[in-house]
């Protein structure tokens, strides 16, 4: 991971352990997702360095690191705190999904650094994003990177 990479994910691993130490975050609804923003974007720069990952799903990837470190997105972290990194995963678990579809997925878990299964997570936050944010706002976080 390059340093503006590495940086970026010190800082939301910060805030996210922050975030968790507060009681109220821990009832949120969505925390088991919240707290797995630095092990997504963590993939996702892994990914990008892969020699196994297509140039265009590169580009995919890519798309959605830009995505994490924009201040300007669907649910904006400077306004909803880590809450807000809920568009950005669910936007990283889309094109996961995509990867998945056509690549080993052995290749996504050799470089995933979270303590849950990854492919079944991604399943599981695509399962859940309407309920997350709704039909019509998951079509246009969807649109983001298409």
């Amino acid at each position: 991971m390059d340093a503006k990479n590495q940086d970026f994910y010190q800082k939301i691993r910060y805030q996210i352990k922050t975030w968790a130490k507060n009681k109220s975050s821990m009832n949120s609804r969505w925390f088991d997702i919240i707290i797995l923003a630095p092990d997504f974007f963590h993939l996702l720069s892994k990914l990008m360095l892969d020699k196994d990952v297509p140039l265009a799903k590169k580009a995919k990837l890519a798309g959605v690191i830009a995505y994490f470190i924009s201040p300007l997105d669907v649910i904006p972290e400077a306004i909803f705190g880590p809450v807000g990194y809920l568009d950005d995963i669910a936007l990283a678990a889309y094109v996961l999904n995509e990867l998945i579809n056509e690549v080993d997925p052995r290749v996504i878990t050799r470089h995933w650094a979270g303590e849950r299964e990854v492919i079944n997570l991604i399943k599981t936050i695509l399962a859940n994003s309407d309920k997350m944010f709704g039909s019509g706002l998951w079509k246009k976080i969807r649109r983001k990177i298409r």
